[in-house]
């Protein structure tokens, strides 16, 4: 049914289920898995309405940020080397639109699913803050398993 499943991670409780779920999922049908952590290109939104950090600075957190994502994408790539997935790819998209990125990612791999947890945000939070688990639901042209 599968052939190349795509999970996206944050490193998150909720996120590591749909990272168990999609190795599972890619066992059992002898799938090859994409792991993706999108990266927010420009770190400085974080800082908006703070102090400014000088670029040295800001040059380092990227440093930092990338690095964890690497870190991330490797553990879990290990895991599904470590239970038997055929095959595993390990990758660190830098973006401004999370959701984009794993539609992108997605269709460049060749994917047929997409796997990811759903953020949990209920009420005014879920207003103001967004889902990107919802615009990737409502934008992706292949299907999309959503795991809470």
């Amino acid at each position: 049914m599968y052939n190349r499943i795509l999970v996206a991670t944050d490193a998150s409780e909720l996120s590591d289920l749909a990272v168990k779920s999609a190795i599972d999922l890619a066992l059992s049908m002898q799938a090859e898995l994409v792991v993706v952590r999108v990266v927010r290109r420009d770190p400085n939104s974080y800082f908006e309405g703070s102090v400014v950090l000088p670029q040295v600075d800001v040059a380092g957190l990227i440093e930092q940020i990338n690095a964890e994502a690497q870190r991330t994408v490797d553990q879990v790539k290990a895991a599904a080397d470590a239970k038997g997935v055929k095959k595993t790819l390990a990758l660190v998209v830098q973006s401004e639109t999370v959701s984009d990125a794993i539609i992108e990612t997605a269709r460049d791999q060749q994917c047929d699913v997409i796997v990811m947890a759903s953020n949990g945000r209920k009420g005014l939070k879920r207003m103001l803050m967004g889902s990107e688990t919802l615009q990737v639901l409502t934008h992706s042209h292949i299907p999309v398993l959503v795991l809470r």
